[in-house]
């Protein structure tokens, strides 16, 4: 028993020396031997998810997430993972229901908020994605990019009015993305902050 133990944390250390090396195949290799002696490691499998991502392998990344969330279905990172992948996969509406398991686990999971509201503005359904962005930027009010799509969502929904405001707010502390949503959406803002 204890040397299992001593096995597994060998191969783990291993596991992260060669990604600090930067050598993701090896690492790899070694999520790969852990996962061969114990199948259910919710971490190898994490890891492994996330290496196959990255190089593009998503039919095996996605198998990888698919078994972690069944392993941990009340763990709200783990289904943002998931829903992140899903969506890399264009797998919209798979996507959307792993965001919305991921905030419902856990209300506070700004970045679930986020791509849940990308997934929503990809299914045109634009409502709700103001619903899910608002969420977001509630979350993490200084943080631009949720606040940039829920001004182009209001541009898309016809209420031009709503993006103005948050141009507006952008310019007293992102004067470039409000630069930038200006020239995108052809609204001129004057320089108040509000």
């Amino acid at each position: 028993m204890k040397a299992g133990r001593l096995d597994y944390l060998w191969l783990k250390w291993r596991a992260i020396a060669a990604l600090v090396l930067g050598r993701t195949q090896m690492a790899q290799g070694f999520y790969d031997a852990i996962l061969v002696r114990w199948p259910d490691d919710t971490y190898a499998l994490a890891s492994r998810a996330h290496l196959l991502t990255q190089s593009g392998d998503t039919a095996r990344a996605l198998a990888d997430s698919e078994r972690l969330v069944g392993l941990k279905p009340d763990d709200a990172r783990a289904w943002f993972n998931h829903g992140y992948m899903l969506e890399a996969a264009g797998r919209w509406e798979d996507a959307l229901a792993a965001f919305q398991r991921s905030t419902d686990l856990s209300p506070e999971l700004d970045r679930a908020w986020y791509g849940q509201g990308l997934v929503l503005i990809r299914l045109k359904r634009f409502e709700e994605a103001v619903v899910a962005l608002t969420r977001n930027t509630e979350l993490q009010p200084m943080s631009p990019h949720g606040w940039y799509q829920l001004a182009r969502v209001h541009v898309d929904r016809q209420a031009p009015d709503e993006a103005v405001k948050i141009i507006r707010h952008l310019k007293g502390f992102e004067p470039k993305v409000a630069a930038q949503l200006e020239r995108e959406t052809g609204l001129l803002v004057g320089s108040s902050a509000s």
